[in-house]
């Protein structure tokens, strides 16, 4: 029987993301989609869909959506979904949380750096952090997934194995980040309107992005010890993707191939992580689940370089592939 699924906050890029992937997943029935303002036919509000789901936007209650789902995707955003998960997991519903709500270890941490009282902050420290690279073991047995978010995928998966194989320097670590449009999201805003963005690249939250302390935590658990980043993300003029360059310190003179081979090594059994030798683009992994890395030593520096969709690795795709996990099916299915 196929696991029955409601999406909350269908409205966006990431939950049209999700759809197109759960359409083509043998095992789910989409049953509901959720919309605190629209109630329009999915098929007007994403018209790509046209004839492919036909099913309205609702506002339904928790108890509601739970009487028709075994797995809720919230694709709402921070606070709001925070607010409803808990009475989910009561009514023993599973969720795979796509906000940043169950993301960070404390709740003054995302006090700061969301400047709101958590609604759930017992919760706090003890939801599996959703990239099944790293923490497979502890998402397979939970009932709520935190899904990362779409930077720091692209940060995390290039630096955890060199630091946990002692192979660069925790600190003093530069992230330079380039992300599509769509990363923004669907709601218009004056940065993101057309003659705003295109022809034109600019950095944006310098030292104050929210996804700093996200990457901070994990790479301190890899580290061992407290560390911090330089993290500064960019808009660029195209519709999707991610591209990170890092710079680090290696901790001991060290070749380039003898970091690629680190890194195939540490990645060996993952489906979706390719380390490749050539640089990587965000038109490689367009459209995919995949996430390209390659490494450099360039003189005393490490420089590491990840591309992702962010859409896909950086939300949609990484939450079908956490729902696998959870519910027993194949970790690939419907994303290769």
């Amino acid at each position: 029987m196929a696991t029955t699924i409601t999406i909350l906050g269908a409205t966006g890029y990431t939950a049209l993301e999700l759809i197109k992937i759960l359409l083509r997943h043998p095992n789910t029935e989409i049953t509901a989609l959720t919309s605190r303002e629209d109630t329009r036919s999915v098929e007007l509000v994403h018209p790509s869909l046209s004839g492919r789901l036909n099913l309205s936007l609702e506002n339904l209650s928790p108890k509601e959506i739970a009487a028709q789902s075994e797995c809720v995707f919230s694709c709402l955003p921070h606070i709001a979904s925070a607010k409803i998960v808990p009475e989910l997991l009561s009514y023993g519903t599973r969720v795979i949380d796509l906000s940043a709500d169950y993301r960070l270890s404390a709740a003054d941490i995302f006090e700061t750096w969301y400047a709101e009282k958590h609604p759930d902050p017992d919760r706090l420290g003890k939801v599996p952090y959703g990239l099944p690279e790293l923490f497979r073991d502890q998402i397979v047995k939970t009932n709520l997934v935190a899904n990362p978010g779409c930077y720091p995928t692209s940060a995390i998966l290039p630096l955890v194995p060199l630091i946990k194989t002692g192979m660069i320097e925790p600190e003093d670590i530069i992230i330079d980040s380039k992300s599509g449009i769509s990363g923004a999201g669907r709601k218009p805003k004056l940065t993101t309107l057309y003659p705003e963005c295109n022809e034109n690249i600019s950095a944006y939250n310098i030292g104050t992005h929210r996804h700093t302390p996200e990457i901070e935590q994990i790479i301190t658990a890899a580290s061992g010890k407290k560390t911090t980043v330089l993290f500064t993300p960019h808009l660029t003029p195209m519709d999707r993707g991610i591209l990170s360059t890092i710079y680090s310190k290696p901790i001991q003179p060290v070749t380039t191939n003898e970091l690629l081979e680190i890194l195939r090594d540490f990645y060996r059994d993952e489906p979706f992580v390719k380390i490749v030798e050539h640089l990587p683009s965000t038109k490689d992994v367009s459209g995919t689940n995949f996430v390209h890395i390659t490494v450099r030593v360039v003189g005393n520096k490490v420089i590491t370089v990840s591309a992702i969709d962010n859409l896909i690795k950086g939300a949609s795709g990484a939450a079908v592939q956490n729902f696998n996990l959870m519910f027993n099916y194949l970790e690939t299915t419907a994303l290769i």
